[in-house]
């Protein structure tokens, strides 16, 4: 049965208008990601940097799955991380991080996929690589299996964005910049977060690469179809993705 839509909630113990207290926003879009949210928050959970400065914002979108009640559960479980939950009934991955963006309270923003987990160091890291003068930035990406083809087709990745400059992926920025740049172009269906960074670098703006600390992503998407065909999919949706923002932005 589908969770009610169209409410936000702070579940959390901060205040809602208290933006001194948070230094990172985590936002997570989530569509029917009952298996694996709540290892996401889990993993913000688990991070060095002090959680009373950390907030983590759920937008759960056309999900009709239990996406918000395990939400909900997790931060009932642990009211000493600030869980924030928007029940969107439309899909849409910009949409999403644009919506949770918008009731962000943090200097910075983290933009996390809910099937994914994040290094214990990672926050840390993304503030420090902010305050030395990267605002903007993408993250290293490694794949959450011990299966080596997984690890080999994210390996491969990396090794083509470090090869030809390309940031994408899940990235950090800061408010001002977002704000500035207006978010995520809700128009395009991939490579959101390509486009974002390429305006920004167009601008002058430093964007960086953090690879001193990681997110370890599902590979779920890879085996969707047999034989690996999902692999393929994957990869071309991809790359499709990113040759489409480059017609928009040649170099």
């Amino acid at each position: 049965m589908a969770e009610p839509a169209g409410r936000s909630a702070a579940i959390g113990p901060t205040e809602p208008g208290d933006r001194a207290a948070i230094d990172v926003s985590v936002v997570l879009p989530a569509h029917n990601e009952e298996l694996y949210v709540e290892a996401a928050l889990g993993s913000i959970l688990g991070q060095t940097w002090p959680l009373g400065r950390i907030e983590a914002i759920v937008v759960a979108n056309g999900s009709t799955d239990r996406t918000n009640r395990v939400v909900r559960a997790f931060a009932e479980a642990h009211p000493e991380l600030a869980v924030r939950l928007i029940a969107d009934p439309v899909r849409g991955i910009a949409r999403s991080k644009n919506r949770g963006a918008r009731i962000a309270r943090g200097e910075l923003f983290l933009f996390f996929d809910a099937d994914s987990r994040m290094a214990p160091d990672l926050v840390g890291r993304v503030i420090e690589r902010a305050r030395a003068g990267q605002p903007a930035g993408d993250i290293r990406l490694v794949a959450d299996s011990a299966d080596p083809l997984d690890r080999a087709f994210f390996g491969l990745i990396e090794f083509g964005k470090r090869l030809f400059s390309i940031r994408a992926n899940m990235l950090y920025c800061a408010r001002d910049l977002f704000e500035r740049f207006g978010g995520f172009d809700e128009r395009l269906r991939h490579a959101e977060d390509r486009d974002l960074l390429l305006r920004l670098q167009r601008a002058g703006i430093a964007v960086g690469h953090l690879d001193e600390s990681f997110i370890a992503t599902s590979p779920r998407r890879l085996r969707r179809l047999p034989f690996r065909l999902g692999t393929l999919t994957t990869l071309g949706r991809w790359t499709l993705g990113h040759l489409g923002i480059g017609r928009r932005w040649p170099y």
